[in-house]
C-alpha cells in the first residue's frame, strides 16, 4: 500500500467515513500493511463470508458454505487433481503434498511466494476440510492452464447452492449460496444506519462485481476487467498508480 492511498483512507475515516477493507481473502492472508491503517475497523473477508470488527475482536457477521452444499462439492473435487484451497476460519489451508511442490508448478514467482507465506499445510485437505464443515468460508480452485480453468468453470457452475467466482486469471472460487461481498456491504450499511447508495466502492475483479452493482458509485480500477468498467459511474487510475487514492480523493475529500 502507498503512503498516498494510506493518507487517503485514514483521512476519509478521520472525516467520519467508514471505510471497509473488502477482499476475497482469507482474514490471515491480508498485508500487515491494512492493519496499519490508523481508525479502520471493519474488514470483509472471503468475498463476503466474514465480518471481522478489528476494534472490538473477531467476527461480526458470517456467511459460510451450508455443510450439504459443502459434502456435495467435496465429493465432487475429489474427481479431480487440482490445487485447492480452504479457507477456515480466517485460515487457508492447502494439500500438504501441494504445498512442498508449489515452486515446480506453473504459477508466477509472486504468486507461489503468497503461497508459502499464507498457506496452512495439512495432509488429506479434503477429509480435513469435513471436519470443519459449518465453517468453510470459501473455496479456491487453482489451474496451471486455461483449457482445464475453462472446463471446471462448467463443472463447477452446476453445483447447487453455492456461487462461483473469480479474483485471478488462474483460479475460481466457490462460496455460500448468497456469500458476496454486496451481502457482506449490505449487512455493514444497516449496521451504520445508511443506504447503499451513499457508498462508493471501488474493485477491479469479477468478484467484485455484485459490490459494484449494489453501490450507489462504482469505482472501476484502470486496470479492472471489462465487465466492471461496464457497469462503473467512474473508472479511476490503475492498482499501480493510486487508483483508491485517487477516488477518494475525488469523491470523499474534495
Amino acid at each position: 500500500m502507498s503512503a498516498r492511498t494510506k493518507n487517503a483512507i485514514e483521512a476519509a475515516i478521520k472525516k467520519g467515513v467508514p471505510v471497509i477493507i473488502a477482499t476475497g481473502r482469507a482474514l490471515s492472508a491480508l498485508p500487515e500493511d491494512v492493519f496499519g491503517i490508523e481508525g479502520l475497523r471493519y474488514i470483509v473477508t472471503a468475498n463476503g463470508a466474514s465480518v471481522t470488527d478489528l476494534i472490538e475482536g473477531g467476527s461480526i457477521y458470517s456467511n459460510c458454505i451450508e455443510p450439504g452444499a459443502l459434502e456435495k462439492t467435496v465429493e465432487l473435487l475429489r474427481r479431480y487433481d487440482f490445487m485447492y484451497e480452504f479457507f477456515i476460519e480466517g485460515r487457508a489451508y492447502v494439500e500438504r503434498s501441494i504445498y512442498e511442490r508449489v515452486e515446480t508448478m506453473n504459477f508466477a514467482e509472486r504468486h507461489i511466494k503468497y503461497i508459502q507465506t499464507t498457506r496452512k499445510p495439512v495432509d488429506e485437505l479434503l477429509d480435513f476440510v469435513l471436519l470443519h464443515k459449518g465453517s468453510v468460508e470459501n473455496i479456491n480452485v487453482n489451474f496451471e492452464n486455461q483449457d482445464d480453468r475453462s472446463r471446471m468453470r462448467k463443472v463447477l457452475g452446476k453445483l447447487k447452492h453455492v456461487t462461483l467466482t473469480t479474483s485471478f486469471d488462474h483460479n475460481l472460487e466457490l462460496g455460500g449460496e448468497t456469500t458476496s461481498k454486496a451481502d457482506a456491504v449490505k449487512t455493514l450499511c444497516l449496521r451504520f444506519g445508511i443506504s447503499e447508495e451513499d457508498v462508493m466502492a471501488c474493485g477491479d475483479s469479477p468478484n467484485d462485481l455484485s459490490m459494484l452493482k449494489a453501490a450507489g458509485l462504482a469505482v472501476a480500477m484502470g486496470n479492472a476487467k471489462d465487465e466492471l468498467k461496464a457497469v462503473a459511474g467512474y473508472i479511476t487510475s490503475v492498482n499501480d498508480e493510486d487508483g483508491v487514492a485517487e477516488a477518494i480523493e475525488k469523491f470523499v475529500l474534495e
